[in-house]
């Protein structure tokens, strides 16, 4: 299997322990003017069953319900998702060719991406019955609509802007730490103008203005998993916003809990 599907698990210890611009051209922040972002860590409030069996790839909150796109070939589907009980209410699997990835809502229904199959599938939000595919070049990673457009990640410091309708590309722009180019940006949420991404392989969550691509936030999100709940878990990729409470619920790839959270201050260093 891919080092894409499994190579999260080498770093899960260290998660779980220590765990638009609308233009066409490339928009990128002056260096120059580069500052370090703001340092936050997660607040937990409380946690909730998640399917183990679910390599989380995608997950949004909608109508009091989730819904979540999960990946590996053979066992990628789209699903709507009770929050509470984690219990899965409904699920369209995905042909076994394909390897589901990020996914957005807009309006009644769900895009939902694909690895490296170039496919983005269409579904009916009630039903997840699939209505149409549209085609896109190089890999899928990360998806969210900002209420205009839908906004897509790759692996890459970019995120890509596209038309919701046709799916064709309106824009990009490059994201920077402190001046530095900020690559591995996977699942997206995009939240009253700003987008949350996690990062692969790290523990924590990028907060990115898309106007500029500046992180603006550096979430540091550690100690989620027990010891015991952590073992045969791969990497923190999951971020859903709870409109209802102002609130956030983090997850990972076959993780047995999600949890909710808000972001503030990380603590001062020596206290």
């Amino acid at each position: 299997m891919s080092l894409r599907a499994l190579g999260g698990s080498v770093v899960v210890g260290a998660l779980v322990s220590g765990l638009a611009g609308g233009a066409c051209a490339k928009t990128t922040p002056d260096a120059g003017k580069a500052r370090a972002p703001v340092e936050l860590v997660a607040r937990v409030f409380r946690s909730y069953p998640h399917d183990r069996n679910a390599f989380t790839q995608g997950l949004l909150f909608y109508g009091g319900k989730l819904y979540e796109s999960t990946g590996l070939q053979g066992r990628s589907s789209v699903r709507r998702v009770d929050p509470a009980s984690g219990v899965v209410e409904r699920q369209s699997s995905l042909d076994a060719a394909l390897f589901g990835e990020g996914l957005a809502r807009v309006g009644a229904r769900l895009f939902q991406l694909t690895w490296q199959n170039g496919r983005a599938l269409v579904w009916n939000l009630e039903t997840l019955k699939k209505e149409r595919e549209l085609p896109y070049t190089g890999e899928g990673w990360g998806l969210c609509f900002d209420g205009r457009r839908l906004i897509m990640s790759d692996g890459s410091d970019q995120l890509v802007f596209r038309d919701p309708e046709t799916f064709a590309v309106q824009g990009q722009v490059a994201v920077r730490r402190a001046g530095q180019p900020q690559a591995q940006l996977n699942e997206l949420e995009c939240v009253d103008g700003v987008v949350y991404a996690n990062i692969w392989q790290d523990r924590h969550i990028a907060r990115i203005d898309p106007k500029s691509g500046e992180v603006t936030g550096w979430i540091d999100v550690v100690g989620l998993l027990t010891g015991d709940e952590a073992r045969d878990v791969d990497v923190l990729n999951g971020i859903a916003y709870l409109s209802d409470r102002g609130r956030f619920l983090l997850t990972g790839k076959l993780w047995p809990r999600a949890f909710e959270v808000d972001f503030v201050p990380a603590p001062a260093a020596g206290r």
